[in-house]
């Protein structure tokens, strides 16, 4: 595939706007305050675009549109929202191109990540949460003689939702599909980092919503999302943050025995951690040389350049303040004792904010292992044998999610089992599209349970 022309350019299958005002009620409205902020993309570290910066006064006007949709969408029928959400989900996929093009300039993601795998999925969940809500039946049950318990799902009316930077429009996907699956209403606000891309998204799947139903406002950042989450008017928030959190991966030696699939897929996983997200690989003992020198030549083939290129596999930083974080953490990580693999340093690249894969290599079992944010960085350490490895594990917090490769299914369970993580990954990648039990809870838990009990 060619390298994709940039937005606005010469070529360029996608143009921004000069500047985005707040989606309210079905159109664009400017901010109470008249505030607006530069949206840069950080390819080039230009500004493409401004984008209203919201106040507490753009949520309640925000807040009273969605309520004045709430009553009409809440009553739809099922059939009518699954209809609505398909509809959205053609639509993604007939512009599968643009969304792509512009969620990579807006975020530094590369195009065929964007491209091939969060817009595919993003489409698809929407397609997913239109067939389980068609599907969902409610319940009956027979209390006493004939007295009997109706049980119907109901959406819980008005939400918020603010979404971080990190694969901006498949996370607004996660949420706002279920959303609006189960009747609710919207507010949505996406990262001061990327609100651009969700602006395009919004402005082909607009139309098919009626005005009120999906609302966005912008220009505050996740963690000072209080006017939405707070807000009394509200029924349920939603913020979710940029990941923080560790993730410990635990590769045993018997991976290495054969040069097939599996160990193959163990190193696409360790380079894809390295690029996307900081994080702890544990690699056992016997096995350490060999695997480091494997993971080492498998980051060294990234290719590290522009986005828009599909050949690219690793982009640039968001924004310059999260390049500088990055700078820091790996600054930190030498001050404390870590053995510097590869990488580490800034790369000049067209005035993007670049920087070079980082692997680190420590003994420590201290903050340098059991801290975690999102920036291309991995520390590799040691165990000795499963029982090392799971006690290295849970040392730190208690995390979201963690991985276990071993060609043997005894170990690997035992060891997955005795990790204290929410879930836990054997053999495989965490995919983006979750697993189908994690997206129907997800759609549950934007709706409650009325129970009517009649006295026939």
């Amino acid at each position: 595939m060619a390298k994709y022309a940039a937005p606005g350019r010469s070529g360029g299958i996608v143009s921004f706007r000069d500047q985005y005002d707040h989606f309210v009620g079905g159109e664009y409205v400017p901010p109470a305050r008249g505030f607006y902020f530069d949206n840069t993309t950080p390819v080039t570290g230009e500004v493409f675009t401004r984008v209203a910066r919201g106040t507490a006064e753009d949520v309640d006007h925000a807040l009273d549109a969605a309520h004045g949709a709430a009553r009409a969408w809440g009553r739809t029928s099922a059939e009518e929202r699954a209809t609505v959400l398909s509809e959205v989900a053609d639509r993604i996929e007939d512009n599968l191109e643009v969304i792509a093009v512009a969620e990579t300039w807006d975020s530094g993601r590369p195009v065929r990540e964007t491209l091939f795998t969060d817009l595919p999925a993003a489409a698809e969940h929407f397609r997913y949460c239109a067939a389980v809500v068609r599907a969902q039946e409610g319940g009956i049950s027979r209390c006493d003689g004939d007295l009997v318990a109706h049980h119907f799902h109901e959406p819980l009316g008005v939400v918020g939702i603010a979404v971080p930077w990190t694969s901006a429009l498949l996370t607004t996907a996660w949420h706002l599909a279920p959303a609006l699956a189960a009747g609710n209403t919207v507010v949505l606000k996406p990262s001061e980092h990327t609100p651009a891309s969700v602006h395009v998204l919004i402005g082909l799947i607009g139309d098919l919503l009626p005005p009120g139903v999906l609302n966005v406002v912008t220009g505050f950042d996740v963690e000072a999302a209080a006017p939405l989450a707070a807000n009394r008017r509200v029924a349920k928030a939603v913020v979710v943050r940029e990941p923080t959190r560790w993730t410990p991966t635990v590769y045993f030696a018997d991976l290495t025995e054969r040069q097939d699939d599996r160990y193959t897929d163990a190193l696409d996983g360790f380079a894809g951690f390295t690029l996307n997200r900081a994080s702890t690989a544990l690699v056992q003992n016997r096995a350490y040389d060999h695997f480091l020198l494997d993971a080492t030549a498998r980051i060294g083939a990234i290719r590290l350049g522009d986005p828009l290129d599909p050949a690219t596999t690793a982009g640039p930083q968001v924004s310059a303040t999260h390049l500088a974080r990055v700078l820091t953490r790996i600054d930190q990580c030498d001050r404390d004792g870590a053995r510097l693999v590869m990488g580490g340093d800034p790369v000049e690249l067209g005035g993007g904010y670049y920087v070079a894969p980082t692997i680190f290599e420590t003994d420590q079992k201290t903050r340098v292992v059991h801290e975690d944010f999102t920036g291309p960085l991995t520390l590799v350490s040691r165990f000795d044998d499963a029982d090392d490895a799971v006690k290295i594990a849970n040392e730190g917090p208690r995390c979201p999610s963690a991985s276990v490769w071993s060609r043997d299914n005894g170990v690997a369970y035992r060891t997955g089992r005795a990790i204290r993580a929410g879930r836990v990954w054997v053999n495989n990648h965490p995919p983006h599209s979750g697993s189908l039990g994690e997206r129907r809870e997800l759609l549950e838990s934007y709706q409650h349970t009325k129970n009517m009990v009649v006295a026939y």
